[in-house]
């Protein structure tokens, strides 16, 4: 067999998925005092809050929405490796309340390492993705990189009324979740061969899921805020919101939606270095409840690769949008919190 083709492509890099992001607390200090919304007035979304994509508005009272999302691989199957990055993607324009209508693709490979067919397979999973979402994939850029990495650059639009930005939250809201964690625990899993092949396809099933049903939810003035939940865990994004927001942000850890082994995963050490990293990053900013176990504050903590939607909206209107979500194809969705007044914080309840 040609030696390229025996190459596992979750071993040719040093970290896979949304868990090769910069920790939070690094990313802070490379933007500390970056701003351009004061000199630029139709830029509605930058920098400022982290969000996940920027956007411009036009004359007409359409937005532009943009943003860019790669990584290396954490899966072997390149086809596999395609959709879920080119899913990854394209959650951030339904994370702002848009709608995608273009891609371009980004596109690193070590080509003295993986053959052609294997990178032709990549970017076909890619396509694939981009189809179901209506889109083409209008262009690109390639280089030859040490580590092979993909992803792609995303284009959408929508009414200035229907962004949703990560700050918005407001007091009494309730939060909701919508899909389960422990998709880096199942990485880690992977990579050392521990993962089952049950919980291989349920990996698939959600990282391939399009987060489409964020530009349904931003037509709800009921809805205040989104974001979606990728590397730096769900703690991470939710601090985000908090700080964004000005408020304090509680969660109970009880009633957060899992993949089926991902708890089984965690106790046995299947985590990442990406996990770390984030808990190391919140600082004093997250209280744990005395009764949260270490395994458990590991998947508060874990990056979610092609995550679900954290949307924060009236308490009045919860249990009504969690059903809108769940049959909208997100059988996983909970309510897993709420925001109130106080410092921008999380607390994490058993």
């Amino acid at each position: 067999m040609n030696v390229m083709q025996q190459i596992r492509l979750s071993q040719l890099s040093h970290g896979g998925g949304c868990g090769c992001k910069l920790a939070p607390s690094v990313l802070q200090q490379l933007l500390a005092g970056h701003s351009t919304a004061s000199r630029y007035k139709q830029l509605l979304v930058g920098v400022e809050t982290g969000d996940d994509a920027g956007v411009w508005e036009l004359d007409n009272g359409t937005c532009v929405i943009a943003t860019t999302d790669f990584f290396m691989p954490m899966v072997d199957d390149p086809h596999d490796f395609g959709r879920i990055a080119a899913t990854n993607s394209l959650s951030d324009i339904y994370a702002m309340g848009g709608t995608p209508i273009m891609a371009l693709a980004i596109l690193g490979m070590p080509v003295d390492k993986i053959a052609p067919q294997t990178v032709r397979k990549i970017l076909e999973g890619g396509a694939s993705v981009c189809d179901a979402a209506g889109i083409p994939v209008a262009g690109g850029h390639s280089i030859d990189s040490p580590e092979p990495i993909y992803g792609l650059a995303v284009i959408g639009t929508g009414s200035k009324s229907a962004i949703r930005r990560n700050s918005d939250a407001r007091t009494g809201d309730k939060l909701i979740l919508t899909k389960a964690l422990g998709v880096g625990i199942y990485s880690a899993a992977f990579k050392k061969g521990a993962l089952s092949r049950d919980a291989y396809d349920e990996f698939m099933a959600s990282t391939t899921l399009l987060n489409r049903v964020g530009t349904e939810l931003a037509k709800d003035a009921a809805v205040h805020a989104m974001t979606d939940v990728t590397g730096f865990g769900l703690l991470g994004h939710a601090l985000e919101m908090a700080r964004g927001a000005g408020k304090t942000i509680t969660i109970k850890a009880a009633g957060l939606p899992l993949l089926g082994e991902a708890a089984a995963l965690a106790q046995k050490g299947f985590v990442t270095g990406a996990s770390g990293r984030n808990w190391d990053s919140y600082d004093t900013s997250v209280a744990l409840s005395a009764g949260v176990p270490q395994w458990q504050r590991q998947l508060l903590c874990d990056p979610q690769t092609s995550g679900g939607l954290l949307v924060a909206c009236a308490r009045d209107h919860a249990d009504a949008l969690l059903g809108t979500i769940v049959a909208a194809g997100y059988p996983a969705a909970r309510i897993i919190g709420e925001v109130t007044d106080g410092k921008p914080r999380i607390v994490i309840e058993a």
